[in-house]
């Protein structure tokens, strides 16, 4: 799959010959420099874009529409709406009855640890609280496949540990197929099945690293020699080490 875009009169490369597979129910994450193509990949997935060259395929079809599941990196709460009714957004856009929407948002607010958040706006939750509200959002949209383009980039250390637990949680209960894109080295390794190493623009898949490390994972597991080893080994093909 390749994709450029006009700059000048001339075409810029973002993304060249990326090809890969995710199984289904894996978590694979995608990390690169930044202008890697990190978020543009997201996008083609998604169906925002389409590729200048190549097909995306999900569950077999290239029609993504009600299979896809995308959260962009900002939350984009509606500041008017309540949490709860910021979190059946998507289901509303697709149908279904308001009434059936919010029983729904509401036995996942009592996974998600937002129970008795329900009514509050997002001006007044925490920024933990409000990347919970708006996942649930991406979840409730349906799909198989969830798209999260760095969506804890913005949390202090401590809420994105927090984070990383609840997500790993929810995850395994959804059985979704999840591909996450992120900066965080750390972050890739202890949630995912499979990290994909981008090159400098134009973005290319440098390395398809599977994570051996056992389930469930741990924060603990950070500090292990074999989690610094896949540490190393993907900064090493990051810095282009990799070829």
């Amino acid at each position: 799959m390749c994709k450029a875009y006009a700059l000048h009169g001339t075409l810029l490369p973002v993304l060249q010959d990326i090809s890969f597979q995710a199984s289904p129910g894996a978590f694979v994450s995608v990390v690169g420099p930044s202008g890697s193509g990190k978020s543009t990949l997201l996008g083609i997935i998604a169906g925002l874009e389409e590729p200048d060259e190549g097909t995306v395929t999900v569950g077999g079809g290239v029609r993504r529409l009600g299979t896809v599941a995308y959260m962009p990196q900002a939350d984009t709460l509606l500041p008017w709406r309540s949490a709860l009714d910021n979190a059946i957004l998507g289901m509303e856009v697709r149908g279904t009855p308001r009434h059936e929407a919010r029983t729904r948002a509401r036995e996942l607010f009592a996974v998600a640890g937002l129970s008795g958040f329900e009514g509050a706006y997002p001006s007044t939750l925490c920024g933990g609280m409000r990347q919970r509200v708006a996942f649930l959002r991406t979840v409730l949209t349906g799909g198989s496949v969830m798209l999260l383009d760095e969506p804890f980039g913005a949390l202090d250390a401590l809420t994105r540990s927090a984070m990383h637990e609840w997500l790993l949680g929810l995850w395994e209960r959804l059985s979704a197929t999840v591909v996450l894109v992120t900066h965080d080295i750390e972050e890739a390794l202890l949630l995912s099945d499979q990290v994909l190493v981008l090159s400098p623009r134009p973005g290319r898949v440098v390395l398809s690293h599977e994570v051996p490390l056992p389930r469930p994972r741990h924060r603990a597991m950070t500090v292990s020699e074999a989690f610094v080893g896949d540490k190393a080994l993907l900064l090493e093909a990051i810095h282009g080490g990799v070829a």
